[in-house]
């Protein structure tokens, strides 16, 4: 006699298992913990079999006997349903497994030891941001060229055109690591090209003129936040790196006695040792935040853990709050500006593009080379930093040193 819904609820747990019967094989089983299960018996190929089909009540009684004709439709079909069963959750696992995801993660540790901090972490969020909500669950052999477009064109219309084509060819690393690794055959990235428009050169926003480097500098001494904020406010125009080698900066790269901070080539963008002479300025502010901060890896730490460098939007939103917008200041723009006035003002241009970690074409000659023209970097390094005080005071503007 076929069950009721009604009987199902009301069955206890006993001293040992029982089955109540349904029809065609159905029987749901109840143990002693008072579990209760659906299962089917079959035969096959004359050999008894039991499928497992769920527990009640995440498997109500309808669906069950869903699965049970499908079951039979199978036997039918010469089929063992116990086998394709396991065949099924094997595949499942498999492409869990080869999930583009799986996969990018799977890249992304493999070789971003290599990378600087700051380039890893914007790898990372791109992936987890824009490109594993949408495909981060396929299987990376089903994703095709027009899915991987389709991602790509969120981007696009919201203006990220650059994140676009960077995610792209993060995109089309994984699809070669997976077809390295024999988990893809071809990597859908390539049939793109031209998909997406090309990305307008942007130029970071910089002051260059000096009475109004003078006003950034003076609005910067009265910054009225956190103290260590300040403090990269008031060394990123007397050092001049970029933002990520700033908030990285860590205690152990600095010797103070001989006025140098060493910046580790894994953390520079093009693989270099860098060497940044320190004026008698920077020097003081980096007395003064070795009082707070001394004791931990960074000299900027995050205002959440000591263990983490500070958010790279820190010195981008201090700058938005001494009202300066995205058109007239950014971090990378302290780099501009000490590249425009120190080349107008007649220092070597070829000390002044080692000073800013400019790519050296050869990467061999670089690796040897970055102590090159450091005493003529350490002293312009010194008189900008004594420039920058003749603006701040509102003095005077002279040239630091003209040409020959």
């Amino acid at each position: 006699m076929p069950l009721k819904d009604v009987t199902i609820k009301n069955a206890k747990p006993r001293d040992k298992a029982y089955k109540l019967a349904d029809e065609k094989g159905l029987y749901l089983y109840i143990k002693p913990n008072g579990s209760k299960a659906w299962r089917l018996k079959y035969r096959f190929l004359g050999k008894e079999k039991t499928l497992s089909i769920g527990l009640y009540p995440d498997v109500s009684l309808q669906a069950a006997r869903n699965a049970r004709d499908n079951a039979r439709t199978q036997l039918t079909d010469k089929i063992d349903p116990g086998l394709a069963k396991q065949v099924s959750k094997r595949s499942a696992k498999e492409a869990s497994e080869n999930s583009f995801e799986m996969i990018a993660r799977e890249w992304y540790t493999k070789f971003s030891t290599k990378w600087s901090p700051n380039h890893r972490e914007r790898i990372l969020r791109r992936l987890e941001k824009d490109i594993f909500p949408w495909i981060g669950k396929r299987p990376i052999s089903e994703i095709t060229a027009p899915e991987l477009l389709t991602v790509l064109r969120r981007m696009e219309s919201r203006g990220a055109i650059e994140t676009a084509h960077r995610a792209s060819q993060n995109c089309g690393q994984v699809f070669r690591y997976a077809v390295a690794t024999g988990r893809a055959e071809r990597d859908p990235s390539n049939d793109l090209k031209g998909a997406i428009p090309p990305a307008k050169k942007k130029h970071h926003a910089s002051i260059i003129k000096p009475g109004a480097i003078g006003e950034l500098l003076r609005a910067i001494e009265g910054y009225q936040g956190h103290f260590v904020t300040k403090c990269a406010l008031r060394l990123a125009p007397l050092v001049f790196v970029r933002p990520g080698e700033l908030r990285h900066a860590e205690w152990n790269e600095f010797n103070l006695a001989i006025g140098e901070w060493r910046i580790p080539a894994e953390k520079m963008k093009m693989r270099v040792t860098h060497i940044v002479p320190l004026s008698s300025q920077a020097i003081a502010i980096i007395r003064e935040l070795r009082a707070l901060t001394g004791d931990g890896k960074y000299l900027f730490p995050s205002v959440r853990s000591s263990k983490r460098a500070m958010s790279e939007n820190t010195v981008l939103a201090a700058l938005r709050r001494l009202g300066y917008t995205s058109d007239e200041m950014t971090g990378h723009g302290f780099r501009s500006m000490a590249s425009t006035l120190l080349n107008e003002q007649g220092w070597n241009p070829d000390a002044i593009e080692r000073q800013l970690a400019h790519g050296e074409r050869n990467s061999v000659r670089a690796a040897y080379n970055y102590a090159e023209y450091l005493p003529e970097r350490k002293k312009m390094m010194q008189q900008w930093a004594d420039y920058l005080d003749g603006l701040k005071a509102g003095g005077e503007i002279i040239q630091i040193r003209q040409r020959a």
